[in-house]
């Protein structure tokens, strides 16, 4: 196997989102894997909720923030409002969600994976498009609390 190719490989790699390779040549077997910390639903909770504001943002601004909560993405793949392009999608702005409520279905290797909320509340924004692909911990949904 080519040591240039492999350094190609690894650069490659390294700047995309998949988090595992492998391949076999002849006698040869190559695999390079990420290690990434997989967030629960809480870790992600905490993450936003300890993000200081700007200097600038005013105390009415702030204390909107505070009562807001954002649906992070698990995990890369397609976002889906709808278990089927027939159905109804699962929430639309102004709907109330409590936890464990299905908010929508991302797919990811050919698997659906129905995102629930982990809060109750109001849903003010939805931030993903129906169709296009997400990313591990893109904001996919406001919720007033």
């Amino acid at each position: 196997m080519d040591l240039n190719l492999i350094k190609k490989l690894i650069k490659i790699f390294e700047t995309s989102t998949i988090t595992d390779l492998e391949i076999e040549e002849n006698d040869y077997r190559i695999k390079i894997a990420k290690k990434e910390r997989a967030y629960s639903f809480e870790d992600q909770s905490r993450i936003i909720h300890h993000v200081s504001p700007a200097p600038n943002i005013s105390s009415q601004q702030e204390q909107a923030e505070k009562n807001q909560h954002l649906i992070l993405s698990p995990i890369v793949g397609t976002f889906y409002r709808s278990p089927s392009p027939d159905a109804d999608a699962y929430i639309q702005v102004g709907d109330v969600v409590s936890p464990g409520s299905v908010l929508c279905i991302v797919e990811a290797m050919k698997l659906m994976n129905e995102i629930e909320s982990d809060v109750s509340g109001k849903v003010i924004k939805i931030l993903a498009e129906n169709g296009k692909p997400v990313e591990f911990n893109q904001p996919l949904f406001l919720i007033q609390m």
